[in-house]
């Protein structure tokens, strides 16, 4: 989510000035008060005059970051994360051409009923790619789809992948694509949105 502010906190019997970081899963709290609070863990999320108020477990929590500012991070807070499916932008008008394997990986319920059967139907292609081979057949089937299709690059995360960001974004811009978009995928997969330049 990547929202961060400097405010006054109180978090249960403690208070002092943090460093909030709003992220994807959590909220982090660094300074005068030290908190890692899971999202799925927050209730009674609320705005009451400049401050954001949430309950935290067993603690209430007030981060004074202004009014326009708390809300919205109550709205960040209260919103749920898009779907892997949304976040890929497929669906029954955008079908995915699909390459390599997607068995038991949560990409196989988000392109469940959206996969095309041929490239030249297909609106979107997602590769699975586990080394270098695996891309380059990738972009070749690639070039199958209809002009400004763009490419979902699923591939190894972190520094213990085979073949992982590094090794993709490099291969594809070389071969004239320009990454325009990164999602999660699971613990072990990320995915990059490529197109043509």
């Amino acid at each position: 989510m990547g929202r961060e502010a400097l405010c006054a906190c109180r978090c249960g019997a403690e208070a002092g000035e943090v460093k909030a970081l709003l992220e994807t899963h959590e909220v982090i709290l660094r300074g005068a008060v030290k908190r890692r609070i899971p999202i799925a863990s927050m209730t009674d999320i609320r705005v009451v005059g400049e401050s954001l108020h949430l309950a935290a477990g067993t603690e209430a929590v007030a981060l004074e970051l202004g009014g326009v500012e708390a809300a919205r991070w109550a709205a960040k807070l209260t919103t749920p994360p898009p779907s892997l499916r949304q976040k890929l932008g497929v669906g029954p008008d955008c079908l995915a051409f699909v390459v390599g394997d997607i068995d038991g990986t949560p990409l196989a319920e988000a392109l469940a009923g959206v996969c095309a059967r041929a490239p030249a139907t297909a609106r979107v292609m997602v590769a699975v790619v586990r080394d270098e081979a695996a891309l380059k057949r990738s972009v070749a089937t690639h070039a199958s789809l209809p002009a400004g299709a763009a490419i979902w690059v699923v591939y190894g995360k972190g520094r213990t992948a085979a073949f992982g960001e590094g090794a993709v974004r490099t291969f594809m811009r070389a071969h004239g694509f320009i990454d325009t978009k990164i999602s999660g995928v699971s613990q072990a997969l990320s995915a990059m949105r490529y197109i043509r330049r």
